[in-house]
């Protein structure tokens, strides 16, 4: 089995079920060869994804990364280099991709820091066989979470970066595209043909250092009333199980 990538900045990342459950259920489904997964995003947390549980059961998951031609990610990815059966680095709209090639792509930490968020996606799906599933894990554009991230002075945000995730590369550039929302990732799926299996919410503000994570969530809580709900603090990320329909027919990319 090849395993590789970063847990979510910051913090002790376990196995999630919103993603887990999905992909041992696909796998499983799968008998007689090796799941095929491609990692969108240098800090994409796969441990959340439960391989290490898969691999224990005698699965094999072959992981290969994909991220834009950015410092950033490259030193990620440098890092993390010889888990990965391979690594595409390159402008997303255009490196070359196999397509309808992985079982499972995992895109993370990835679509709020990019542009032309929709051909990005596009090049993902096409990468995934008909039955495959794309899961999603983005920052939502209409929380207060993004609105500070947005808002606040490049130095600021390399210090509150480097408190709240020791150790990891970032921050990234801020993007945020107006597609980088619920509705906008359901209006995608819809023109797509594609199906959303599951979709849910999380917050992911560290709970250390203890003060500043206090901090900004009063900081988040004060943005949501100031902007009367519009940016909210129930959550800052958005969670997707989307799957690729087996009907070669189907509107999908």
């Amino acid at each position: 089995m090849t395993t590789a990538g970063r847990d979510s900045p910051g913090t002790d990342v376990k196995t999630n079920g919103f993603f887990a459950e999905p992909l041992h259920d696909y796998t499983v489904r799968c008998l007689g060869g090796p799941v095929t997964l491609l990692q969108a995003g240098s800090l994409a947390p796969l441990r959340e994804l439960g391989i290490g549980e898969l691999a224990e059961d005698g699965f094999e998951i072959s992981v290969t990364a994909v991220d834009a031609d950015h410092p950033l990610a490259k030193r990620a990815l440098d890092d993390a280099r010889t888990g990965y059966a391979d690594v595409i680095v390159g402008d997303l709209r255009t490196v070359p991709i196999a397509q309808r090639a992985y079982d499972i792509v995992y895109c993370a930490g990835l679509l709020e820091r990019v542009q032309h968020v929709e051909l990005v996606l596009d090049r993902l799906v096409s990468a995934l066989k008909p039955g495959g599933l794309l899961l999603i894990r983005t920052r939502d554009r209409y929380t207060a979470a993004a609105l500070l991230d947005r808002l606040l002075p490049g130095p600021a945000r390399k210090a509150l970066w480097s408190r709240l995730h020791p150790g990891t590369p970032g921050p990234f550039p801020t993007v945020y595209e107006k597609a980088v929302c619920d509705a906008g990732i359901a209006s995608y799926t819809l023109m797509r043909g594609l199906v959303i299996a599951a979709r849910g919410t999380d917050r992911t503000l560290p709970s250390q250092p203890v003060r500043l994570s206090s901090a900004m969530r009063v900081t988040y809580a004060a943005i949501s009333r100031l902007t009367r709900g519009r940016f909210g603090d129930s959550h800052d990320e958005l969670l997707y199980v989307i799957r690729r329909p087996q009907d070669q027919s189907a509107r999908v990319v």
